[in-house]
């Protein structure tokens, strides 16, 4: 049997960090992720996915990963249930995320916005086929990206 998720979609909004009672951390996030095709209405639909990641991972996302933010996120579907206050059975489908990577940097995502979400002027770049090399570019040599929540669409 087989479990597994790999999505890439934009964070809805910053990640809800908490604690556990053992002081283990664990944010819960959602991303938009697009459909891969259009509807009756030539129109591209997007799911908004739930998802949850612990301990380090949790404390990286909460800190780097903010709203609009571009991210590829790997692993498993997960369902749970509880009880309400009204005492009727609440059932939950989430995603759990092992592991995250940011996707675009900080001036690729406000040189899109300040284009209207498109970039008009592709650059062109020779590929790099190194193996010590991210195939998601480099964020001027640090491992964070600040990022700006503004002229954002949602």
């Amino acid at each position: 049997m087989m479990n597994s998720v790999c999505l890439v979609g934009r964070m809805t909004k910053d990640a809800e960090l908490k604690h556990t009672g053992n002081n283990i951390a664990v944010a819960s996030f959602s991303l938009a992720v697009n459909r891969n095709f259009k509807d009756a209405n030539g129109e591209r639909e997007t799911d908004f996915i739930n998802c949850v990641i612990w301990r380090q991972q949790a404390e990286n996302l909460a800190n780097w990963a903010k709203k609009g933010a571009l991210i590829g996120i790997t692993g498993r579907i997960q369902t749970r249930n509880y009880e309400n206050q009204q005492g009727q059975r609440v059932y939950v489908t989430e995603v759990v995320a092992e592991n995250f990577q940011m996707l675009e940097s900080r001036a690729a995502r406000e040189d899109g916005n300040a284009n209207g979400g498109y970039n008009q002027q592709p650059q062109q770049q020779a590929p790099n086929n190194s193996r010590e090399s991210s195939p998601f570019g480099s964020f001027g040599g640090r491992n964070h990206m600040d990022i700006s929540d503004d002229g954002l669409p949602f």
